[in-house]
């Protein structure tokens, strides 16, 4: 029973989702951190509860009340004996010249290494991002525009240019991105002083693909940094 218990508890973690969730809209932007079904806002921070009038009026009558109390006076010095009194004053150092500072050795420049070594760990790079790239999920994609101008004829080209470009940007993002869900709307106010936006983008991954491509790359970057150490010692690199 307990591997059952375990499995299914490591089952659990590998589809738990993680990710972030962006929104902007008239109150400002919110960026929130998504950890399974919780969400954890880290912009903008919370902010503490100030203190109340009657709790600072208070704080300061204390603090005035501390500096009012009495402190002992302390004990009158005793006069110095006529041996202390006529006691010679010790001679005082002479500080040699400013000597002339010494400089510090040029620290030798650092040499690059083999440009054939560091191109298989680009590639690497490159391969881990797009397979990063390919496991994210996009759960929400919310984007409305509200376009403002004077001109009606102006407000209506403009119309026009910004459905075109929610045209050309959807397939690219489609073709990056899985969308799960999207709202996408442009309209007018002729009556609006300004453009409004609102648009949110909630982007997830599992925390077992997160780890299988963290694993898989990791080993291959491993694989090329021990090539890359066996060749300089002079062995022989397939």
């Amino acid at each position: 029973m307990g591997w059952l218990v375990t499995l299914g508890v490591l089952t659990l973690l590998a589809v738990l989702p993680l990710g972030v969730s962006v929104k902007y809209d008239g109150d400002g932007a919110v960026v929130k951190l998504i950890a399974g079904p919780a969400k954890i806002t880290l912009f903008p921070r919370p902010k503490k509860d100030k203190k109340t009038k009657k709790e600072k009026t208070s704080e300061k009558t204390e603090q005035v009340q501390v500096q009012k109390e009495p402190t002992p006076k302390t004990a009158e010095k005793a006069p110095q004996s006529g041996a202390a009194a006529g006691a010679p004053k010790a001679e005082q150092t002479v500080q040699p010249e400013d000597q002339p500072a010494k400089k510090e050795p040029k620290t030798a420049s650092k040499k690059g290494g083999p440009i054939t070594d560091f191109l298989p760990l680009v590639q690497t790079a490159l391969d881990m991002l797009g397979a990063f790239r390919r496991r994210l999920r996009v759960n929400m994609l919310e984007l409305k525009l509200v376009m403002a101008a004077d001109d009606p004829c102006d407000l209506a080209v403009n119309y026009g240019r910004a459905w075109a470009a929610v045209g050309n940007l959807m397939p690219r993002l489609e073709r990056v991105f899985v969308i799960k869900k999207r709202n996408i709307e442009v309209q007018c106010d002729f009556e609006a002083a300004k453009t409004l936006v609102i648009a949110r983008l909630d982007l997830t991954i599992t925390l077992g693909r997160l780890l299988a491509t963290v694993v898989v790359f990791g080993v291959k970057a491993l694989i090329q940094f021990l090539k890359i150490n066996k060749k300089r010692k002079g062995g022989v690199s397939k």
